[in-house]
């Protein structure tokens, strides 16, 4: 169901509590950042706002403090950043509540821009705690979340400021629900999904919920292991539970979706980045080699079928991406989603956004999303939280 966006609703010179994405990496002398990519994904919301001469309270979360202040979690340097791109200046809020923040936010002229204090050096934030978001909600007269990266948490700063004020998307929800959604249930075909990564058992729940809505999957990362083993080959030293070779198999003996797996894998006897690299067929993988990348056949078996598609969805890296000696699958795939220009190419948030940005190849992508895990969740078609607590349009 499609849900209201903050142009449906009046902001004009009212207080607007944003619900933005600021979780940003940090320099190691926690000065600035390495990737200010998230705080310009939330300036057209922003922005908006401003020009409707309302005044814009932003809060967000940065790391995991465990529910207290650490100094090396604070949003000085987030707030500064935006100040940069915004050309004004972000006043220092504090809070995340109490005194100084409702203070702040009561001196803010049309237009103003504020940031919050690091919404979880408050333990009640994770909570989802309802005094907490009461204390948020007092701040604004409508709520707008723009943070589709903490969508799959039911915090009180995504599920419980719902209740207490009137709930939007602002434009970069709008358009991750719009591209994802889009590619799942009204995409132009074929449809082709590369899949990949570490986590094993998020992946496969992924993999189910594709069948029959994609023509033709790619299976690479971490689970390489497990269809490995399915097809009733060695699966080297990576590690393969029974659950996972099973629902592999089913996978693979299902007639909905073609499921495309690897014919050589790129391995290691350690498991290190300065280990030495060697190839081999699947049929010919030695018992003591870890998977760690796709091999050269399959890269270009994965490169044609990429070459056919009109909407293609690509989730995790291929192989340990991170490590130059198995990073080429990774990069194969990459270039040649960057290469098909009549296709709509929607990546998966993490660190398969990092892969493709670290490469340069973020614009020529359709649409890259700001969400790892709620990406990921919203593939296995589990409800958001943070998505289902808005108004329906």
């Amino acid at each position: 169901m499609r849900k209201k966006t903050l142009t449906e609703v009046d902001v004009s010179g009212k207080r607007v509590l944003v619900r933005v994405d600021f979780n940003v990496p940090l320099s190691a002398d926690g000065a600035g950042m390495s990737d200010d990519s998230r705080i310009q994904a939330a300036l057209p919301t922003i922005e908006y706002l401003r020009a409707k001469n309302a005044r814009v309270i932003l809060c967000s979360h940065l790391g995991r403090p465990q529910g207290k202040p650490v100094p090396e979690m604070r949003l000085d340097p987030v707030r500064r950043r935006l100040g940069e791109l915004l050309k004004v200046e972000v006043i220092d809020a504090g809070g995340p509540v109490g005194e100084a923040p409702a203070r702040a936010c009561s001196k803010l002229a049309p237009g103003g821009v504020a940031l919050l204090e690091n919404l979880r050096f408050d333990p009640r934030e994770e909570a989802n705690d309802d005094a907490f978001a009461q204390e948020l909600s007092a701040l604004a007269d409508v709520y707008v979340n723009d943070a589709f990266g903490v969508a799959h948490r039911a915090h009180a700063s995504t599920d419980g400021v719902t209740r207490h004020l009137p709930a939007v998307a602002g434009f970069l929800m709008a358009r991750e629900l719009e591209m994802l959604g889009r590619a799942l249930n009204s995409p132009v075909r074929p449809v082709v999904a590369a899949i990949g990564g570490a986590k094993v058992s998020d992946k496969l729940a992924i993999l189910t919920h594709l069948l029959g809505r994609v023509d033709t999957i790619l299976v690479g990362g971490g689970m390489a292991a497990s269809f490995v083993h399915a097809l009733g080959f060695q699966h080297g030293a990576s590690a393969v539970t029974y659950g996972e070779a099973a629902a592999a198999k089913e996978l693979l003996n299902s007639s909905a979706t073609l499921v495309v797996t690897p014919v050589d894998v790129v391995t290691a006897r350690k498991f290190e980045p300065d280990a030495p690299a060697s190839t081999y067929k699947i049929e010919d993988l030695p018992p003591d080699a870890f998977i760690l990348d796709i091999g050269p056949i399959t890269r270009r078996l994965f490169e044609a079928d990429i070459r056919r598609a009109l909407t293609i969805v690509w989730n995790g890296p291929m192989g340990v991406f991170e490590w130059p000696a198995f990073s080429e699958g990774t990069t194969a795939i990459a270039r040649a989603i960057a290469d098909n220009d009549q296709a709509v190419t929607i990546v998966g948030g993490g660190s398969t956004a990092e892969a493709v940005r670290s490469l340069g190849l973020a614009r020529k992508m359709t649409h890259v999303s700001t969400g790892g895990g709620a990406s990921l969740e919203f593939l296995e078609g589990k409800t958001l939280p943070g998505v289902a607590a808005l108004l329906d349009a």
